[in-house]
Parts: C-alpha cells; structure tokens; sequence
C-alpha cells in the first residue's frame, strides 16, 4: 500500500494506492451516522458490497444511490436526482457521500456533495485507471453542458481517495486502456514524478497491458504524487501553474463534445498529446522528434494517435474556443523548453499544420 498527501488550504488528505485497500474507506468514516453511496449499476455489482460492509464496520450506515452510465449521465438533471435521493434519505450536513466509479461518478457526486446542504464531506473511491491516477485527485467536480464539458462545478477537496487497483481487473480491455492515456498524459509532462512513470510505461509495458497489481499500484501512486504536487501549488487554479494538467486536453474535450468520432475520454487525450506535440513543433518550442516520441508511447499502448475518420477543424476550432482556459482565443497547454506551459493565441496557420497531423481537415 502507498499513500500519497495532498495538501490543500481547504483540508490535507491521503490518496491510498494499492491492491486489496477497498476497507481503508471505513477508516476514512469512523464516528460519522450516514454515508450515501453513489455509484453505478455494473460498477456496484462488483464493489459496492465491500465498501458497504467497510462503512458500516466502522459504524456508520450506508445506502446505495445508482446513477446512469457514461457522459449522458454527467449532467445537471442527475444532481438534481441525487440531492432529492439524499433528502429522502435524510442525509445532513456532518454525514458523506462516497463516490464509487469511475470519473463520471466521481465528477457528479463530488459536484452532488459541493451543493447538498452547502457541502458535505465526499470521499472519492475510483474503479477505473483514469480515475484513480486523475479525476478523484484535486477536489475538481462538476458536469456537462450541451456547449462543452465540465462547463458547471465546484472545487470541493475530499476526505480522503481510496484506489484499490484490484478493481482495474473488472474493467472492460477497451476502457483500461483508455485510462493509460490519460497515465501517458503524466508519464510526458516531464516532471520528475511522471519521468518515474514514463520508465515504467516503457520498461514494463507488457505487465502494463496485463494489469499486473503490484505495477499498477507504482504507476498509479507516481501519477497521483505528480498531481498532487501540482495540484498544491495551485489547489483552485488561479495561478495557472495546474495548467499544465490539461496536457492533450484541449483537442480531447472539443472531440468529446463534438462527438460522433467513437472516442473514449483517454482515447482523446491520446490524439492530444499528439497534436499538443506537433504544435509545440510548429512553434518551435520543441524539436520535430517530440511528436514522435509521443507516438511511440502511445501506440505502444495501443491508444490512436489520429481522429478515426477524420474531422471537420472548424466544429473542433468553434468547440476549442469555448474551453475553460480561454481568454477569448483559442488557448493550449504545450511543452516547451521551460516545460509544459499555456500558450494562447498560436498563429492559425501552426493550428492548421497540427490538426492536420492527426488527421482532421480544414
């Protein structure tokens, strides 16, 4: 088991990574009446069980709130949903909810938690690879709007983060690998945690794809300690320095929103990296054999590297300037020789040579 400290204005908390830890969440809510647990109908099949018999080991009692699969459900109607759940429930204000599932789960009942009564505690239990190295650390929840994602939320830091990699064995091969995109994301950001995960992505490749426990837990527990450390120096991204977690993301959420490209969240973020590569390219700000390397990591985990079927740049390019880093442009994250960093307003022409790089046409 390792544990990884955030620590936050707003509270310090531990991630706890390992194989077989689902019962720590019942350490995380000793002393409390009521914790709600959210999660989803296949999700809970499999772990809810566990989790349940942890919190109510530790005294508290639990029920089971189930919300709807995929980004469909990571809507504003859900919220709702839940709160009135809660209510009926009578849930208050010193109890918790415990989100269990993957980041949609975590991003809805985090946002659920920020709003009923003002807040109540949340403890983030993710089930999925991209969860457990990304969404469920940092406090950031929220949903979906027509005109793009996460468009609506809260930052409300949890209690705790429980990621037990045994729960990465139920995942469908399609979805695990869709979260080592977003592990790919760390292991090129170039900081020293995530150089740490790059090795392993490269040495360990096939213990990778195999799921093997104890290489999850080293991978994940480096992807979260390079978040973490992130995230503390910018807990409610004001500064600008947690921008750089948005490496690949940019083009990613304008292909989710878009839609109609069959892409999963990491799988988006693949093609990211790629384009935030020959970007950064274009602009000089990395040698041309970066956007290669990116590549090279990616197939190697068998994550796309170009938009299947192509895509049209202006729907992408109309969908890119509504992003929440925008200042009215169109703004990326790119590596450079200062390390990652935003860029805004990059000439259109350096755009155009990076979208067409994977595979989208003017």
């Amino acid at each position: 088991m390792r544990r990884v400290t955030v620590s936050v204005p707003a509270r310090r908390y531990d991630a706890v990574v390992g194989a077989g830890v689902l019962a720590e969440v019942g350490g995380l809510l000793a002393g409390r009446r009521r914790a709600a647990v959210v999660s989803q109908p296949g999700v809970a099949a499999h772990h809810a069980g566990p989790v349940r018999d942890a919190i109510e080991g530790a005294g508290a009692a639990t029920e089971l709130f189930l919300m709807g699969e995929g980004e469909e459900a990571k809507v504003l109607a859900t919220v709702e949903d839940l709160a009135r759940g809660f209510a009926a429930w009578g849930l208050l204000r010193d109890d918790a909810v415990v989100a269990l599932g993957g980041g949609v789960v975590g991003d809805t009942a985090g946002f659920a938690a920020a709003c009923y009564y003002r807040g109540v505690d949340v403890v983030q239990v993710p089930t999925t690879l991209l969860a457990q190295v990304d969404s469920a650390v940092g406090g950031k929840t929220g949903v979906n709007l027509p005109e793009g994602k996460n468009l609506v939320g809260a930052f409300h830091h949890p209690l705790g983060v429980v990621a037990d990699v045994e729960t990465l064995a139920s995942l469908p091969e399609r979805e695990y690998r869709s979260g080592l995109g977003e592990v790919a994301k760390y292991a090129l950001m170039d900081e020293e945690a995530a150089a740490g995960a790059a090795e392993i992505l490269e040495r360990e490749t096939t213990r990778v794809l195999g799921r093997d426990p104890a290489v999850l837990a080293e991978l994940v527990a480096r992807c979260v300690a390079t978040k973490a450390a992130v995230v503390e120096a910018d807990p409610d991204e004001r500064t600008g320095r947690r921008a750089v977690l948005n490496l690949g993301h940019t083009l990613a959420h304008a292909l989710e929103t878009a839609g109609g490209y069959d892409l999963f969240h990491g799988e988006a973020v693949a093609v990211g990296l790629v384009f935030a590569a020959e970007l950064a390219g274009a602009l000089e700000r990395v040698e041309p054999a970066t956007a290669d390397r990116h590549r090279e990591i990616l197939t190697g985990l068998g994550l796309p590297v170009v938009v299947p079927g192509g895509a049209l740049a202006a729907e992408l390019l109309a969908v890119m300037a509504r992003d929440k880093k925008a200042r009215g442009g169109l703004t990326f994250v790119l590596p450079g020789s200062g390390g990652i960093e935003r860029v805004d307003d990059p000439p259109s022409w350096a755009v155009e040579r990076a979208l067409r790089a994977v595979g989208v046409e003017g």
